[in-house]
């Protein structure tokens, strides 16, 4: 096999606090839903995919807490502990390897059952950096205080990413946070780790996403507007953040490097057409922008000041920055790639898009990347 299709997606409405549903009745939700708008049962699905946190869930092998909602009891069903869209990457290889034509593709957090900030701080060294208080927000903002300093980044032009993303969640019937802030808004918001205000950060979120994967004969019989994956690559950095390079996210760099050959793509910025990146503080969109070859290193705060009165291309969804189910953030910037090539995007369509990226991240401060390009027919 050498092709593999997204035929299919459905999301939940990303909240802060989903306390009506357990996981596994969010899982099964965005399972059923996919079910019903494909016309398929779960006899036609070969194998299943999931993606979700331990600590998260509450539990040690969660996956196997929710095989009755993702309907993988006696098939072979795997999950990915981290970010969905290595999830997807994992059910890809499952139809290029011939061995099935139907893969179903879930992702799910909620943020809301557990202290995030706890969560986050386990992440890090337990002898040398646990015991510092490390957590996802002091770490975001030593990364922004050092790309800030190097290339003369400024609080302003980061203010207006998270002011572009909520702008563009208004148009999102998914996303959590759904009101429209000023620049203003934003420097002025509760400082949370210099130079990081309350608004450079996502919420946390509750919510579930859903995709079938399916070979070339399957996806014709499916839908009409399948969505192919042409590139993807992958690269992970040092694990300790003073062994890396924090003012370039070089492991993302080297990522989009691999899927642009794969995929043929020579200038990104003039030929893709939309972009779902995994923008985890408003710093942060503004190094990818960098590292994915759109502007010169240094050049992203220049970039979002030429580009920021327009309909910039980039998280029309409103990104991580409005919604942020933490496990689940990769499988959405594919699910809203796919329904950007399909047509199907509503509000936030961008009109003629047939070259779409969608970027996943693992670990803090864009330690492990992935990085796919998807093509429609």
């Amino acid at each position: 096999m050498d092709k593999v299709a997204i035929v299919g997606c459905a999301q939940t409405k990303y909240e802060e606090d989903k306390i009506d549903l357990t996981y596994s009745e969010l899982v099964f939700d965005v399972v059923k839903q996919l079910h019903n708008d494909l016309g398929i049962s779960n006899d036609d699905v070969g194998c299943v995919i999931t993606s979700s946190n331990d600590f998260n869930d509450g539990r040690t092998i969660a996956n196997m807490a929710i095989q009755d909602a993702v309907g993988s009891v006696r098939k072979s069903e795997s999950r990915v502990s981290g970010d969905g869209a290595f999830a997807f990457v994992y059910g890809a290889m499952r139809i290029l390897s011939g061995s099935y034509d139907t893969v179903l593709v879930v992702s799910h957090c909620k943020c809301s059952e557990v202290n995030q900030y706890l969560v986050n701080n386990s992440i890090f060294d337990p002898y040398y950096q646990r015991h510092l208080g490390l957590d996802q927000i002091s770490s975001a903002g030593l990364m922004a205080n050092m790309y800030m300093n190097k290339y003369g980044i400024t609080e302003e032009q980061a203010a207006k990413v998270a002011v572009k993303n909520r702008k563009y969640a208004l148009s999102n019937p998914y996303a959590h946070l759904q009101k429209e802030i000023s620049i203003d808004d934003v420097l002025n918001s509760k400082m949370m780790a210099h130079p990081l205000k309350e608004l450079d950060l996502p919420p946390f979120s509750d919510g579930a996403v859903a995709m079938l994967l399916t070979n070339e004969e399957k996806a014709k019989k499916l839908t009409d507007t399948p969505v192919w994956l042409k590139g993807y690559g992958s690269c992970t950095d040092a694990y300790y953040l003073g062994h890396r390079n924090m003012t370039d996210l070089i492991a993302l760099e080297l990522a989009a490097k691999t899927a642009y050959k794969m995929a043929g793509v020579t200038n990104p910025l003039k030929e893709v057409d939309v972009f779902e990146v995994y923008d985890a503080f408003s710093f942060h969109e503004l190094m990818i922008y960098e590292s994915l070859g759109l502007c010169d290193k240094g050049e992203g705060g220049k970039f979002i000041d030429e580009h920021f009165d327009s309909q910039l291309p980039i998280n029309k969804s409103g990104g991580v920055l409005s919604s942020n189910p933490t496990m689940a953030n990769g499988l959405i910037r594919v699910a809203e790639i796919a329904t950007q090539l399909m047509g199907k995007a509503d509000k936030r369509q961008v009109d003629g898009a047939k070259l779409g990226l969608a970027h996943g991240m693992n670990g803090i401060c864009s330690q492990g990347n992935c990085v796919l390009l998807f093509g429609g027919e």
